[in-house]
């Protein structure tokens, strides 16, 4: 197995918490992760329509909790009301749609957190409260500035945040595509911390063009062992998991 560029150990991020285990971005699926040892876990944020950060993969609550229609049409206070945990498995009923503050708060001093900022959530007139920069703002609250990395596939997002005064968390830039030498150029104008491609989409060549920028390559989403010792073997400096239970130890 080739030894990661940055470390002699793979990062192993829990994507979304435990969630092959516990119901997806829920404080359950978190402390799991934390419980488990888990050095980096992964969320996702959006906005409620009284403009504070939730934790939520979809723009609808359909999927996830036992709400229906968008996840900007409710406030906070109405979001709370909701189950987030029923439709994983009945033992996690009662289990509620975080903030962003409640996930930073849980995992201050104990884990690293990647922050996902969806493309759906860009807003061109750059309002002072938008998500970026509200993200950066808990940061800065939670003293996490150095332990929080944001990530998206919307470039303009993170330009906006590269763009930032004073201390901003690491930038990652998240593809879906396969490798191509703007997916580089895009790390090196944002002094991107790293690259985060599909798992699919990894090859020698990508690690070694990335790792000679000294950017680490983080693929997403590896719930195999064989396909994690794959991607090891290419020098990847870890990947994101929906089980990092099951992963432990490799």
């Amino acid at each position: 197995m080739v030894e990661g560029f940055f470390r002699s150990h793979p990062l192993i991020i829990a994507h979304r918490g435990v969630s092959a285990r516990f119901p997806e971005n829920t404080l359950a699926a978190f402390a799991a992760a934390l419980d488990a040892g888990a050095e980096m876990v992964e969320l996702d944020v959006t906005l409620t329509r009284d403009r504070h950060l939730v934790v939520i993969h979809d723009d609808t609550l359909d999927r996830t909790t036992d709400g229906r229609g968008e996840v900007a049409a409710l406030t906070l206070s109405e979001l709370g009301q909701l189950d987030a945990g029923f439709w994983f498995d009945p033992a996690f009923s009662g289990e509620r749609i975080p903030t962003l503050d409640e996930v930073l708060a849980l995992a201050r001093g104990r884990a690293q957190v990647n922050i996902e900022i969806k493309v759906s959530a860009f807003e061109p007139e750059a309002p002072t409260d938008a998500v970026e920069r509200q993200a950066v703002v808990a940061a800065r609250r939670y003293a996490m500035v150095d332990a929080v990395v944001i990530s998206s596939f919307e470039p303009r997002i993170l330009r906006r945040l590269a763009a930032l005064a004073g201390a901003v968390p690491r930038l990652a830039v998240l593809t879906e595509t396969p490798f191509a030498q703007s997916d580089l150029d895009l790390c090196r104008e944002l002094n991107a911390w790293s690259l985060n491609p599909g798992w699919s989409f990894v090859t020698q060549a990508m690690v070694t063009a990335a790792h000679r920028d000294g950017i680490r390559v983080l693929p997403y989403t590896v719930n195999d062992l064989d396909l994690a010792k794959a991607l090891l073997n290419m020098g990847v400096d870890g990947f994101f998991t929906d089980d990092p239970v099951g992963l432990a130890g490799i």
